[in-house]
């Protein structure tokens, strides 16, 4: 870890300062929607239109790259990012705001995508898995921070904008100063989603699911917040808490999920998430009951997306592993773009609480369908199964492929250490 640091702290400072921007503006934008007047509604096509770009980003930035290069790549969509930042409140309308978070979603993919290359090539085959769980760790404690920065001003303002745009602009400093030479940018032939989904239909649709869930954490959290009648202060410590309970939680899971039945152990998160649901509805005028909710939801839904990624591999041969990946991003980013839009939809329809709603709903039918699924065919034998490796649900390709790349050497060793052993 020590190493890994050494070598890439100047692009984990730029990543963690791009984060503080990137959670500032998706809380921010919750709270100022509704001193704007803007409905549930159209604050969900709003927060919706951050995910369609990820999605659109993530697809393109690789052609840009191959194009123009890592470094002009990087510097041309941290600009944007700067700019739709500023522009936000001197557009206050939701369709301008929808077509902003379009853009910054586009950009953001764009600057992890080529984070993330650099990333990779500074790691080794010994460290990457280490490189990948420092790189979560950057990811979360920055979104963490930028909670605590709306407490600085006031989100009717324009100071609260200003503050994000001038930490991304500071965050391609350390990055471009100081980033190793720009590594290749290799392609893999995709797997088809009707192959994936025969693979692992379990996967598969967790993955989707796991999109629709993320994505009203991130998108809609805020806006819940408001809804209900909490003060800033109080919505910046609820978001928080989504997060904490994902950076907490992800290495005990990932730790267990190694030594134990991986299926069992993705029903068991995602019904703790799915009960976990229900405790605002059931208590509904206690913030501590949501403070505690927001825990174990994102406690338990975080690390699932690096479950369900490995419990896909569990079932994939080393050579396709890398091939998957991008299939599975894609499931997730479609998954993502319809999560605030029903997620809105829920809340116009059932009131504020269909914000948890929602998500127990999916999680309860995340529950239901791998109940199901575990009558159709065995788990694979733990002793046979590939190692868990952390991962963001927000995580591009780029990093979805380094966790692969884990999998695959771990896979790799174990193979020829077995090889080694019989041939002694």
């Amino acid at each position: 870890m020590i190493q890994v640091l050494t070598h890439s702290w100047a692009l984990l400072l730029g990543m963690m300062l791009l984060m503080v921007g990137n959670g500032v503006q998706g809380t921010l934008l919750g709270i100022r929607g509704g001193l704007e007047g803007f409905s549930t509604f159209e604050m969900s096509v709003v927060m919706s239109g951050y995910f369609a770009g990820f999605l659109g980003g993530s697809r393109l930035a690789p052609l840009m790259i191959r194009r123009v290069g890592h470094v002009r790549v990087f510097a041309a969509l941290g600009s944007f990012i700067s700019a739709v930042l500023i522009l936000y409140p001197s557009l206050a309308d939701p369709w301008a705001w929808t077509g902003l978070r379009v853009i910054i979603g586009f950009c953001f993919s764009g600057v992890y995508v080529t984070a993330e290359s650099w990333l990779n090539n500074a790691a080794s085959n010994e460290n990457r898995g280490k490189a990948l769980s420092l790189y979560l760790i950057v990811q979360m404690a920055g979104i963490i921070i930028a909670q605590a920065l709306l407490n600085l001003g006031d989100p009717s303002g324009f100071v609260l904008f200003v503050i994000p745009s001038v930490l991304v602009s500071i965050a391609f400093a350390p990055i471009l100063l100081s980033v190793s030479p720009t590594p290749a940018f290799d392609t893999t032939k995709p797997m088809s989603l009707g192959d994936l989904y025969r693979l692992s239909p379990l996967g598969c649709v967790g993955i989707i699911v796991l999109g629709g869930v993320f994505s009203a954490q991130f998108g809609m959290a805020a806006v819940f917040g408001t809804e209900i009648g909490l003060s800033v202060r109080e919505i910046s410590v609820f978001v928080s808490m989504i997060y904490i309970g994902g950076l907490v939680l992800q290495y005990p899971i990932g730790w267990i999920s190694d030594r134990i039945d991986r299926r069992q152990l993705i029903l068991a998160v995602t019904g703790i998430a799915a009960l976990a649901s229900l405790l605002p509805i059931l208590w509904n005028q206690s913030f501590s009951i949501l403070l505690l909710a927001g825990f174990l939801i994102g406690g338990m839904t975080n690390p699932l997306y690096a479950l369900l990624l490995a419990y896909v591999n569990d079932f994939l041969e080393l050579e396709d592993m890398a091939a998957a990946s991008s299939g599975l991003v894609f499931l997730n980013g479609m998954g993502a773009i319809a999560g605030p839009v029903v997620t809105g939809w829920a809340m116009g329809a059932m009131g504020p609480m269909g914000f948890f709603a929602y998500m127990g709903l999916l999680l309860l039918g995340l529950l239901g369908y791998g109940l199901w699924r575990s009558t159709q065919r065995a788990a694979p034998a733990v002793e046979e199964t590939g190692a868990f490796v952390t991962v963001s649900p927000s995580a591009s390709p780029v990093a979805v492929d380094m966790a692969q790349e884990v999998y695959i050497d771990t896979q790799q060793d174990e193979i020829d250490t077995e090889t080694t052993s019989s041939a002694q």
